[in-house]
């Protein structure tokens, strides 16, 4: 038998110790030699003026604005987001919950100069565009790693309904003719001046998409598309960004589910124009993530939350749809099933009746759900640039899991418990990334836990990593220091 070392025990919910072959309950093996798709990051949205309720729109005090930056972005006190998803104006005017267009006075034509105006919320600590240029450098600064800016709609005059909102469609695509002409190259330009205002603020955009849920005809700012019209811009987008010299890759589309975005993705695909894009976005609204899609771009799921639901701040009370542990099960299927490289919350903080928003503001008062610890379980553990592996559930269809290797050579393995009582977990097949030994943490997820350390031990080259979950709980296992 290969002896044990002595360990920490943090918290009585959770023992973790290295034994030998002897295994009961569930068996979860790692093969770290079988490897899946990159992880490029956990994310978050604070569009639609959102990010002004984090600078003090709605009374939050300098302090609390700290304490939410920290609560999405921090890697040791927070849920280490990595991603932030910003908001590209299309509106001719910024009351709340519009996004202001940085061109809003309407051109002559698709050909004539454009008038572009750089200004956003103007009120002193705010910042430029509605709050979000700040954040983005506030994001940065605490380790968000990937700026992907993606536009609603593009400005009504470029569109047949002469509206940004209302869906409605960009004029110069398969079966829209205007008018005033074809507004694709006029559409393009106007993106890349977005760009461009960031690029002079020293903030570099690393995604763009041009479109947002184009499926749906809403009240609010959108567009319509379908995958070969989504081509047909992609037509004369792609050779303009290149043109530019920024490093700026193309997403598409944010279809409003998956299916959504499927029927999209194929019909870029049958007009040859997939080569273009950077990544592939959906959400998981219209309909839930699935198979994977046929595609060798990356895969992102970019915005879902709990729209409909009463403000929930459990980990679990009765299965609803806002809990934690629901919003865990989503991510870890997304990575499991759908093979995203990905996820990202709709709302990371924001003044909202919904249960949309990770942390929920009200005036000066900041309440943290349960479901920002479940984005912690892999913004945390899991570094932009690691690997899924291979990670088999033996002996129990309660327990779920999804393992990733972090470029260092450390291993995070995501384990979720959903049943009622406690179950006793082996990790085997863990290798050290030293040359004999690892440190092992545990970090558990409750009713009663957030993301807490509740055990590390030296773990022996070979040997087996044991556990008792606690009933609908999570934890997560780390190897490294």
């Amino acid at each position: 038998m290969i002896a044990r070392t002595a360990f920490t025990l943090l918290c009585s919910i959770s023992s973790v110790a290295a034994f030998s072959p002897t295994q009961h309950g569930t068996t979860i093996t790692i093969n770290t030699k079988k490897t899946y798709q990159q992880f490029d990051g956990m994310g978050f949205c604070e569009a639609f003026q959102r990010g002004t309720q984090i600078y003090g729109a709605d009374g939050l005090s300098s302090a609390n604005t700290e304490r939410v930056l920290d609560l999405l972005l921090s890697n040791t006190t927070g849920a280490g987001m990595t991603i932030l998803r910003n908001g590209i104006g299309s509106s001719l005017t910024n009351p709340y919950d519009l996004m202001k267009s940085i061109e809003t006075v309407t051109p002559a034509s698709p050909n004539a100069t454009p008038n572009y105006d750089w200004q956003g919320t103007t009120k002193p600590g705010f910042g430029l565009d509605n709050g979000q240029l700040q954040l983005t450098k506030d994001a940065i600064a605490r380790g968000v790693r990937t700026i992907y800016s993606d536009a609603w709609s593009a400005p009504g005059f470029m569109k047949n309904n002469s509206n940004d909102s209302n869906g409605g469609y960009l004029c110069g695509v398969s079966g829209i003719e205007c008018s005033s002409g074809d507004w694709r190259q006029a559409y393009a330009d106007y993106l890349l001046q977005y760009f461009k205002y960031y690029e002079a603020e020293g903030v570099a955009i690393d995604y763009v998409g041009f479109l947002n849920e184009p499926d749906l005809n809403v009240t609010y700012a959108s567009m319509l598309s379908s995958g070969q019209q989504a081509a047909d811009f992609l037509e004369v987008f792609s050779p303009t960004l290149e043109a530019s010299g920024l490093k700026t890759k193309i997403a598409c589309c944010d279809g409003s589910g998956w299916e959504e975005e499927r029927s999209r993705l194929e019909g870029i695909q049958q007009a040859g124009a997939e080569s273009t894009l950077g990544i592939v976005t959906a959400h998981g609204y219209s309909s839930p993530l699935s198979t994977p899609f046929s595609t060798s771009k990356p895969v992102w799921q970019t915005e879902w939350a709990d729209l409909d639901g009463p403000q929930t701040y459990a980990w679990y009370y009765n299965g609803s749809t806002g809990e934690g542990l629901t919003w865990a099960n989503h991510i870890q299927q997304a990575f499991a099933v759908s093979n995203v490289s990905a996820f990202l919350s709709w709302i990371g903080a924001g003044n909202t009746t919904s249960n949309s928003a990770l942390v929920l503001l009200d005036g000066d008062e900041v309440n943290v759900s349960k479901r920002l610890w479940a984005y912690a379980q892999w913004g945390r553990t899991v570094s932009p640039g690691a690997v899924r592996v291979d990670a088999h559930v033996r002996s129990s269809a309660n327990v779920t899991t999804t393992a990733f290797q972090n470029k260092d050579g450390s291993v995070a393995v995501q384990v979720i418990n959903n049943s009622g009582r406690e179950q006793q977990v082996t990790i085997s097949g863990l290798q050290t990334h030293r040359w004999s030994s690892d440190l092992v943490k545990s970090y558990l997820t409750n009713n009663d836990h957030d993301f807490d350390l509740t055990a590390q031990h030296q773990w022996s080259r070979g040997s087996n990593i044991q556990s008792h979950i606690p009933p609908l709980s999570m934890i997560t296992f780390t190897t490294g220091s």
